[in-house]
């Protein structure tokens, strides 16, 4: 319709508006000029042909424009970037975009059409039973020199002293670095202290998680450790520790940075603090130096008495809970807290109640963070990318999926669930050997760690670490400390599951998967 309306007659001296901007100066030029053409044939003739093939110019280039657009559509269509849902609503076609695969939250109806199977399923071999075959037959070798030297260390630079910020792994890593930088410079290592952290909240100090006596007992040929600093050095900083001089180091120093520009400071000065102290030292450093970080963490690195008490009660329980499969169980690090779920900016089935409850929560936490000018949430995208925590129902599934059986004994080491209630029933509905801290201890045990976060992770560490099988769903220090510890502990032998969550957003977004399919997850 544009072209006629374009290239109208000479003819006519009027006409309808044009639909767009783009065509109005090409109109009024066509007006004008057949005004001006009505005085002779040749230049009339002359006028046509030129009309004529500057229609034959616009519409080619007309087509060169559109045929590109036409063929990224098509093959956008054919590869199945995207699709398109028709929805007849009485009568009336509604065509909406579809969503693109695995990026909805959609297990739960997944649970439903596959409960009846996982139902039916005759118990069979349960893959716990041979999770440990190992493999690997080369030698191991342990990261950390467990022989003791009697050798005496030299005089002291000075003294160090660092402050560990996060929750309980992250405070690990802070004292493993910090061993490993106070033997580098040479230096005496207080006793770190805790830094109160806006998210754990916890207040406990070193010695209320880590047997003091014992880390400096196990140091003691490798690096010097004291409880606090010696009155004469009190002294000179007139009792407040606030007065010695805070070194800002950058994250993720070399061992250069700390020989060249930390130990002139320690030599003059005596003492030197390092606040905050997280990720301060990178993590390629000489072998001697990341031997001593593994001894610390490894050795050195004992829970309290009454952190262990209580934790190897759990154990205990637990194993003798796991009969029925010789004292093996799974143990599963399932990150599904609010805080966590909030952070993820991923959704799931609460709707507009979920999605008011995580703004809350990323607003108690992180003030401001998420509501950045240009900040833009995409929840499908995180799904589809694999960065939402795992549910328990989709743990549940992938462990049914890969022939852990219903005698499986499973332990979740865990902080607060999000709606507990409603999310774990149907991981218990698979396993119903479920054991968390809660169940495994009284309550009268647990009141001394209740409202100490880190000091009640420390008890789902030590549960963990002593299972068949590790699960991490979500990735962090915990599970990567448990991980190296599992491998030290058991001769650089153990299992641990860590999920594909990007092919697993797929394969749980397909509502008409067969129950084989899912078992086909081996590991």
């Amino acid at each position: 319709m544009h072209g006629l309306s374009r290239l109208g007659s000479a003819r006519s001296t009027t006409s309808s508006p044009p639909s767009s901007p783009r065509f109005r100066h090409g109109r009024n030029k066509n007006i004008a000029g057949s005004r001006v053409g009505s005085g002779g044939g040749k230049q009339n003739l002359v006028e046509k042909l030129v009309v004529v093939l500057i229609s034959a110019v616009f519409k080619r280039k007309g087509v060169l424009l559109v045929a590109p657009l036409l063929y990224i559509s098509v093959m956008l269509l054919y590869m199945s970037s995207f699709g398109f849902d028709v929805v007849d609503l009485k009568s009336v076609v509604v065509v909406r975009e579809r969503a693109p695969p695995g990026s909805v939250y959609r297990s739960p109806q997944v649970f439903q059409k596959l409960w009846p199977f996982m139902q039916a399923e005759a118990i069979a071999n349960n893959t716990l039973m041979t999770a440990w075959n190992s493999k690997v037959h080369q030698p191991w070798k342990p990261c950390a020199d467990r022989s003791n030297s009697n050798a005496e260390l030299p005089k002291s630079n000075g003294f160090l002293i660092i402050e560990a910020n996060g929750g309980l792994n992250q405070q690990r890593l802070s004292i493993c670095d910090a061993v490993a930088v106070a033997g580098l410079l040479n230096a005496t290592l207080v006793i770190p202290i805790f830094h109160l952290n806006s998210v754990w909240r916890d207040s406990s100090n070193f010695g209320d998680i880590f047997d003091e006596d014992f880390f400096m007992h196990a140091l003691r040929s490798n690096v010097n450790v004291v409880k606090e600093l010696p009155e004469d050095i009190l002294q000179q900083f007139d009792h407040n520790i606030s007065s010695i001089v805070n070194l800002r180091v950058k994250g993720w120093s070399s061992p250069t940075h700390y020989l060249q520009k930390v130990l002139p400071k320690l030599q003059h000065l005596g003492a030197v603090r390092i606040a905050p102290f997280s990720n301060r030292l990178a993590q390629g450093v000489p072998s001697n130096i990341q031997g001593l970080r593994c001894l610390a963490n490894f050795e050195a690195l004992r829970f309290s008495e009454p952190i262990r008490m209580l934790a190897e009660k759990m154990v205990d329980r637990m194993v003798k809970n796991s009969s029925q499969s010789g004292g093996k169980y799974v143990s599963v690090h399932l990150r599904f807290e609010t805080d966590m779920v909030a952070f993820s900016c991923c959704e799931y089935d609460g709707g507009e109640e979920e999605k008011r409850e995580m703004d809350i929560a990323r607003e108690r936490s992180w003030r401001g963070k998420f509501r950045k000018r240009g900040r833009v949430i995409r929840p499908g995208a995180n799904r589809v990318d694999g960065k939402c925590p795992l549910t328990p129902l989709e743990v549940g599934m992938m462990l049914r999926g890969m022939g852990f059986d219903n005698t499986t004994s499973v332990y979740v080491a865990a902080g607060k669930i999000y709606k507990a209630e409603k999310y774990v029933a149907p991981l218990r509905q698979m396993f119903p050997r479920l054991e968390t801290k809660d169940t495994l201890a009284t309550p009268e045990e647990l009141a001394a760690f209740k409202g100490h976060s880190s000091r009640l992770a420390a008890l789902d560490y030590t549960v963990c670490l002593h299972s068949e099988v590790f699960v991490t769903t979500q990735g962090g220090n915990f599970p990567h400390f448990l991980m190296g510890h599992r491998r030290y502990l058991y001769g650089g032998h153990a299992k641990t599951i860590k999920p594909d969550k990007r092919k697993l957003a797929l394969l749980f977004d397909r509502p008409n998967i067969r129950y084989i399919a899912i078992q086909l997850l081996q590991f």
